[in-house]
């Protein structure tokens, strides 16, 4: 459980501003092809891992906890460790912020910064109101994260 000592705002709610962040985002229609492709899950293949602020880290793991996991283990073959045995997002309602945005270019590619740039901010904003240290690796960040838990 994240602790009122490691947080520089203890009133701050991480996962209402979370789920604030990424309603906003779903709010800026920007032409899109994705529903859970998950090319871009193959981290290796892609070449590229998303990188979680505290925040982010703290709703992924949250996620994966609802998925009755505990801890996270690699994928065999380096794609991210949230895929299931089926080959789909085990925590597609808690993703991250950078898997949302579609780095896929088959889903359309990235959004262009200009369009996310105050969003990103806040999620800067929230890591350093959770005594976060910048964006890490997502199997860092939300290993991390669960150990909190």
């Amino acid at each position: 459980m994240l602790t009122p000592n490691r947080m520089k705002n203890p009133k701050a709610d991480p996962h209402r501003e979370i789920k604030a962040i990424y309603a906003e985002l779903e709010r800026r229609l920007l032409p899109r092809q994705c529903v859970m492709r998950t090319g871009c899950c193959h981290f290796r293949i892609a070449g590229h891992t998303p990188l979680l602020t505290r925040g982010e880290a703290l709703h992924t793991a949250q996620g994966v906890r609802a998925s009755g996991r505990k801890i996270l283990k690699p994928h065999p073959d380096g794609a991210c460790p949230l895929l299931g045995r089926d080959g789909r997002c085990t925590v597609y309602a808690h993703r991250p912020f950078g898997c949302r945005t579609h780095f896929c270019a088959g889903a359309g590619g990235m959004y262009p910064r200009k369009h996310v740039a105050d969003l990103i901010q806040r999620l800067e904003a929230l890591d350093e109101q959770l005594g976060g240290h910048g964006s890490r690796p997502l199997e860092a960040a939300v290993s991390a994260a669960l150990d909190e838990m």
